[in-house]
């Protein structure tokens, strides 16, 4: 257990460390891009070798405990996950969304309410992110 938290403390401030190394050095194209890469790649195998690592400590429990607690980390992973990911989804396209509007605003004003519409498409990703993951917690 120990040996997976040194694990994982390693890889967050390694990414994190990355991340401020490419802001330094204003990295833009094709090496931001695989750094970005590399860093949701390591993201995720860490959580591959942990929920992997931690599955045996939970099949040695109480057995009163492993009915409880058999699911519980993972549908909490799951929440998180549904969140985090349709969040992040969400920034993206708001980001190219509402750029695109503004330019299109600027050229045009009577285009406000369709743009605003496409943004709010946009915003409805995390919605239903959000959705899902009440949906799983509550189940």
């Amino acid at each position: 257990m120990i040996i997976v938290l040194l694990v994982s403390i390693i890889l967050v401030l390694g990414m994190i460390g990355l991340g401020i190394a490419c802001i330094k050095k204003g990295l833009k194209g094709k090496n931001a891009r695989r750094l970005m890469g590399i860093n949701v790649t390591a993201l995720f195998g860490l959580l591959i070798v942990a929920t992997i690592l931690l599955m045996p400590v939970t099949a040695t429990a109480a057995p009163e405990d492993a009915a409880n607690s058999g699911g519980e980390g993972l549908r909490y992973l799951a929440a998180a996950l549904s969140t985090g990911l349709a969040c992040i989804g969400a920034g993206i396209a708001v980001a190219s969304t509402g750029s695109a509007a503004l330019g299109a605003i600027s050229e045009d004003s009577g285009l406000l309410g369709k743009t605003l519409i496409f943004v709010g498409l946009a915003e409805g990703i995390a919605i239903y992110g959000l959705i899902v993951t009440i949906l799983i917690l509550n189940s």
